[in-house]
């Protein structure tokens, strides 16, 4: 089968054939119909995450957003059957044993695979998972739509919950890219008044389309001063890649406040501890889902609440889509399809 291999880091990965996998008698093969190319990825081949190095898969098939059809099965699977639409998220497979499991965090467990990680992902014709993991994917909804749900849709969810927003709430989304313009239809739908905030007015016009009361250009407005005029946000939810997103919107944040930590700048992040305490502000950092939270998205995609901009390319074009996420110039998200 085709693939796309991550080899050395820092280097392109190198499109090529490679052997089908095999599904074990718990796992199900899945022909892929889409994965969605995320931020993650393009740090993963770049090598940006010394924590995540060590335990990378070398050689290395990315990709954590992925939709498909069942094609076979292992002998053991029982909860899913040959041509039904499934997705694959990062959250590859967890214990149910450990005590993050057991405490409703598998998220979090301690013995986790990680798809494009530790196991093979989906920059391929193919991939194999296992089937307690995977989740189908409502009728109705295609999978170009639903594989950025995958990881995009369900760690900004999860990061929402855990600010457990009121209606009539101030909140700021930091980038409004592939997670971001999810999350400014998420705000919306929980009634919060949403401002997004971004350096590309295209970006800024569309969150307006999706319901943002307001939009600010960072590279023309301070917009520290604008949000600390209008009383301070309850929550900043930062997607951006980009350190200088947080040292922006931890000083927009009000007493009492949240920042939720969702995008991943490849360097440190640090906020002034004197102020943090004068104003009681949280920070909150929120780490994917899990199986429920993605059905939870999922539902939310199928009753036509949040819809994901999607373009797609084909999976030989791997190396320019992570040429445009450098640049900084990919709206919502882009799809790898098979051809």
């Amino acid at each position: 089968m085709k693939a796309a291999v991550l080899r050395e880091f820092k280097e392109p990965l190198a499109i090529e054939d490679v052997v089908q996998p095999k599904p074990a008698a718990h796992e199900v093969l899945i022909e892929v119909e889409a994965c969605g190319v995320c931020h993650s990825d393009l740090h993963l081949a770049d090598g940006d995450w010394p924590q995540l190095v060590p335990i990378t898969k070398r050689p290395l098939i990315l990709g954590h957003e992925i939709a498909g059809r069942v094609v076979e099965k292992g002998a053991s699977v029982r909860q899913l059957e040959v041509g039904d639409r499934i997705g694959v998220p990062w959250v590859h497979w967890t214990c149910g044993e450990c005590a993050f499991c057991r405490e409703g965090n598998e998220n979090l467990c301690v013995k986790q695979q990680i798809t494009g990680v530790t196991v093979d992902g989906g920059y391929a014709e193919f991939v194999k998972a296992p089937a307690s993991h995977a989740l189908k994917i409502p009728d109705g909804l295609s999978s170009i739509d639903a594989a950025p749900l995958f990881c995009a849709g369900v760690t900004v969810y999860r990061a929402l919950g855990h600010a457990k927003i009121q209606p009539g709430q101030r909140l700021a989304v930091f980038g409004v890219g592939g997670l971001g313009h999810l999350a400014v239809q998420m705000g919306v739908g929980l009634g919060a008044i949403v401002t997004a905030i971004d350096v590309s007015a295209e970006k800024l016009t569309h969150a307006r389309s999706l319901g943002a009361s307001a939009t600010l250009n960072a590279a023309s407005v301070n917009v520290v001063k604008e949000l600390r005029q209008a009383g301070g946000v309850h929550v900043a939810l930062v997607t951006s890649a980009a350190k200088a997103a947080y040292d922006m919107a931890f000083p927009c944040v009000r007493p009492t406040g949240m920042l939720l930590v969702v995008g991943l700048p490849s360097e440190s992040i640090c906020f002034p501890p004197i102020l943090m305490a004068a104003l009681e502000v949280r920070i909150q950092a929120s780490s994917v889902g899990t199986r429920q939270d993605m059905r939870d998205v999922l539902a939310l995609a199928a009753a036509g609440k949040i819809h994901c901009e999607v373009r797609t390319r084909p999976l030989a074009q791997a190396n320019a889509v992570l040429d445009e996420l450098r640049q900084g110039t990919v709206s919502g998200r882009i799809v790898l399809t098979p051809r």
